[in-house]
């Protein structure tokens, strides 16, 4: 399938009734059996990315971050957004470069934030982070295919849990060309509502967040277009890894074999199609 398909189907997900979920992959593997398992759409987690490269969140370099995602790219047929911070850069420039670089890799969408990485400061200013959204918009727009561009409103993962800061900044972004607004942590589905009613763009809801996440049901029906896991499936994954290996170095025993799937079954996923 050609970038301009897959970009053609994402759009057309966004623009379908009813809300569709977005797994969140790490590499080449997880996405092959992700998308054997039915999803419609793949994107990256910037967090499972830098641990998987024995790192934190945040600390992965641009060239690194679209390594991973050619992988993913080449690996199914499914379309691919990818979490790509702040761009990389502090400047609207720099943000614009990494939506051309992104689509060059294989990208069908990206998502661009307002946090700033600075622990000192850890968001832009409304003027600056929409100068960088627009210059996003406008490389995305530059494309000869609908990229979908998120722009996230980080406050209530950066110390600032202001919900009316948080949609003055989805709005704002919106104007300036995004095509899907984001505000990770929102705190319950009146906060949800509230951000939805306020912006006519789609909004994506980052499920995750333990007694911050809801259905998806009940996300759709508080206006949420698209939902997204960001690292959750990833840490599921380890959780299970640790378990496993805790039983073999404290007890001695590999109960976990009994739950683990099989090398058939995981093959499956893996054959080309």
């Amino acid at each position: 399938m050609s970038q301009s398909e897959k970009a053609a189907r994402f759009k057309s997900l966004h623009e379908a009734p009813g809300t569709f979920v977005i797994a969140n992959v790490w590499d080449a593997g997880s996405a092959r059996v992700l998308a054997g398992l039915g999803f419609a759409a793949l994107a990256t987690s910037s967090g499972a990315s830098a641990n998987v490269l024995g790192r934190l969140d945040g600390m992965v370099t641009r060239e690194e971050a679209l390594t991973a995602v050619r992988a993913i790219v080449m690996a199914t047929d499914l379309p691919l957004s990818a979490d790509l911070e702040k761009g990389f850069g502090d400047e609207p420039e720099i943000a614009a470069e990494t939506i051309r670089l992104g689509a060059e890799a294989g990208l069908v969408g990206g998502s661009i934030e307002d946090a700033t990485g600075n622990k000192d400061k850890p968001l832009y200013d409304l003027g600056h982070a929409t100068e960088r959204v627009t210059a996003a918009a406008e490389a995305a727009r530059a494309l000869p295919f609908p990229f979908i561009l998120t722009a996230r409103s980080e406050n209530f993962l950066r110390g600032n849990p202001d919900l009316d800061d948080t949609i003055r900044r989805l709005q704002a972004f919106e104007k300036a060309g995004a095509d899907v607004l984001f505000a990770p942590g929102l705190p319950d589905l009146a906060a949800v509502r509230a951000v939805c009613s306020s912006v006519s763009k789609p909004v994506n809801f980052m499920a995750g967040i333990k007694d911050k996440s809801f259905s998806v049901a009940e996300l759709e029906a508080a206006g949420v277009k698209r939902i997204s896991v960001a690292g959750s499936l990833y840490r599921a994954a380890m959780g299970g890894v640790i378990k496993a290996a805790r039983e073999v170095k404290e007890k001695g025993t590999f109960g976990y074999l009994d739950h683990a799937v099989s090398s058939s079954e995981l093959g499956n996923f893996m054959q080309n199609t």
